[in-house]
């Protein structure tokens, strides 16, 4: 099973940015597709981003894109979301997450194997 730790968040005014990291360890990298997640209080886990194996594609919903962005380092075993122009409903927790054997990407949580503890990030108005 692959391990990830999260870092990188923390509280930012509206208009700003974060970059949240993750970093695997356990399993071969270069085999798995990663996605990040959010939950906010009271609310069901929300995919926010994708991307392959191989970084050759990558998915967003629209509550998102064109926002954030996505990517990967396959040698240092990482993956990071640039978050721009966050909004106060941003606001969540947010989980790095892990697929095998990475042929797609899928935004149903329960599509993923492992997963990150979170890092808070809060966007206030």
């Amino acid at each position: 099973q692959v391990q990830l730790v999260e870092s990188g968040g923390g509280l930012v005014q509206a208009g700003g940015s974060l970059r949240l990291s993750c970093t695997a360890s356990g399993r071969q990298f270069s085999s798995i597709n990663m996605a990040w997640f959010r939950q906010a209080s009271g609310k069901e886990r929300e995919f926010v981003a994708g991307i392959t194996w191989n970084g050759d594609s990558t998915h967003y919903p629209d509550s998102v894109k064109g926002r954030f962005t996505i990517s990967r380092d396959n040698a240092k075993n990482t993956v990071n979301l640039q978050m721009n122009s966050l909004k106060p409903e941003d606001t969540a927790v947010y989980y790095c997450a892990a697929d095998w054997p990475g042929s797609r990407i899928h935004i149903d949580y329960y599509e993923y194997d492992s997963w990150g503890q979170g890092t808070q990030v809060t966007v206030s108005s």
